[in-house]
């Protein structure tokens, strides 16, 4: 298999596993691997709020990030986001846990900076058998979702073979 075809296919992988009953996801992540061009003139208002006008090389891992964004399934937090503006979003997507991991956080750990609060969000959403998981971007925010614990690291494998890394804070 080709890396395109490796790239293409792990792609596909993680969005059916982010997204199971979601093909839009899929589609739009391989929409921006196979035409760059194309999702570049489809989606340019959004991509112009990042700062992006031409073809980059992680233009499908930013295309995923955005429709799972849309789907309710993923929050981007800026570098220094408050810790309960984090916790109301997390508190939002759908694929959070039916255990509310927030009666496991102490008063101090919100008032940690960003990274230090999403390592501690990763602890507990762990306890309460997810994980929270930063498809990284190289840039100065952390789009973060959550995952079932038992599949954190088949994504993370996933997004490996396709060029990408996903942090997993507090694992």
């Amino acid at each position: 298999m080709s890396g395109t075809d490796v790239v293409r296919t792990s792609l596909e992988a993680i969005a059916a596993l982010l997204a199971p009953a979601r093909p839009a996801v899929a589609e739009r992540a391989l929409h921006a691997h196979d035409d760059p061009a194309g999702y570049l003139r489809d989606h340019a208002d959004g991509l112009e709020d990042r700062g992006i006008d031409e073809p980059v090389a992680n233009l499908a891992w930013i295309a995923l990030i955005d429709a799972l964004t849309e789907n309710g399934l993923l929050a981007e937090f800026d570098w220094k986001e408050d810790p309960g503006e984090i916790r109301s979003q997390l508190g939002r997507l759908e694929s959070r846990p039916s255990v509310d991991p927030w009666v496991l956080f102490d008063a101090d750990e919100m008032l940690l900076p960003t990274f230090e609060f999403l390592e501690a969000c990763g602890r507990h959403y762990r306890e309460a058998g997810a994980a929270t998981a930063v498809l990284d971007i190289e840039s100065d925010c952390y789009p973060v979702l959550i995952v079932r614990a038992a599949r954190a690291e088949e994504l993370t494998s996933l997004a490996r073979s396709a060029g990408f890394t996903v942090l997993s804070p507090g694992a």
